[in-house]
């Protein structure tokens, strides 16, 4: 396998997947299911709640593991609330049959993780989770723990995307200060690059008084996942304003919605994810939601200056984060050819051009 070999397939490539069996459904993709690099996941009729999260390893299947651990099932088609602390097992619609040199990994979409619902996929005889390997041939499970707020789903819901890749396509340091210096990927930050663009959170804002972020309130009503603007920002959240210093107590176990200083670019032949920074550099944790997809961000495509939104929820313990303080890595991904169409162009991309932004199921 050459270097052009390796890379994230476009949306045209996803579509025939589908077309080809290598993915499956009961029904064909939604209008707006596939995007640039990636595919939303939707949620099938039956959900399971659980006693705890699980993996079930080698040799192991969901379903064998669910019969144990399982407390009841429930019917999806109707709809149905997912009520915080709770762990829930939904298989998905869409199944896998990977040919050998394509694997995948998921991840929550944007505006899941905005709403602090903690998602992600397992496979049969998975070790790891958000991990399909190359090759893999069955269905896939979204175990969901909603954290802050309760959440209306039913079938079809989607709260994960998949991203599908051949071999190798991380671009280490030298090829992205290359990419930067050609296109631009952040700017208003220092620009750093070390296993990644870092990226540095915004405690300033426009100044004195203004919005910097919000904290998620506790025992609210239902967020209806399928809804878009039918929320009131008040009614789940608090603002948090400028106030003249340069730092921010996260009280433990608190949800923030804050946003990155540097705006972010990814062009249109690359994808792009964040990482985790340090888990050593304090007791907090941003949790990292979505994809960047390729024109995220792209100045000809009206997204110049979009920030990158961070989920950030403390630990055990009160911590100070700073104005300035490193919060996370981008880490950027070739792509195997151009998307036919690209974040924002005309496919119900929400976040293109967006500051500090709520998710969309707020007015």
């Amino acid at each position: 396998m050459t270097a052009a070999d390796h890379g994230i397939l476009p949306a045209q490539a996803v579509a025939e997947m589908f077309e080809r069996g290598e993915i499956g459904a009961p029904r064909r993709p939604d209008d707006d299911q596939i995007q640039p690099a990636s595919l939303d996941l939707r949620l099938g009729p039956l959900a399971y709640r659980v006693r705890a999260s699980f993996l079930p390893g080698a040799g192991a299947r969901v379903m064998e593991k669910l019969d144990r651990l399982k407390l009841h099932a429930f019917d999806l088609t109707r709809g149905a609330v997912l009520e915080t602390g709770c762990v829930y097992i939904v298989p998905l619609m869409e199944t896998l049959a990977l040919p050998q040199d394509v694997s995948a990994t998921t991840n929550p979409k944007s505006s899941t993780g905005r709403l602090d619902v903690f998602t992600r996929v397992i496979t049969d005889e998975g070790r790891a989770f958000d991990t399909v390997p190359a090759g893999y041939r069955g269905p896939l499970y979204a175990e969901i723990s909603p954290r802050t707020f309760p959440v209306l789903v039913r079938e079809g819901s989607r709260l994960s995307q998949i991203r599908f890749r051949r071999g190798q396509p991380v671009l280490d340091d030298a090829a992205l200060s290359l990419v930067h210096a050609q296109h631009g990927l952040v700017s208003g930050g220092e620009a750093t690059i070390g296993g990644g663009v870092h990226l540095t959170i915004d405690l300033e804002g426009a100044g004195d008084g203004s919005l910097i972020g919000y904290r998620g309130k506790r025992h609210t009503g239902v967020i209806d996942m399928d809804l878009r603007a039918g929320q009131d920002p008040l009614d789940f959240w608090e603002p948090i304003v400028h106030r003249g210093g340069r730092d921010l107590i996260l009280d433990p176990n608190e949800f923030y919605i804050l946003v990155s200083r540097e705006a972010v670019h990814v062009p249109p032949l690359y994808a792009a994810e964040m990482v985790p920074f340090d888990p050593l550099v304090g007791e907090f944790r941003v949790h990292y939601a979505g994809f960047f997809d390729p024109g995220f961000g792209h100045s000809e495509i009206g997204g110049g200056g979009s920030r990158a939104v961070l989920e950030v929820r403390s630990h055990e313990v009160p911590f100070i984060v700073e104005h300035g303080q490193t919060v996370g890595r981008l880490v950027y991904e070739h792509m195997l050819a151009r998307p036919t169409t690209l974040y924002g162009e005309g496919i119900g991309s929400n976040y293109q051009g967006q500051g500090l932004k709520l998710s969309k199921h707020f007015r």
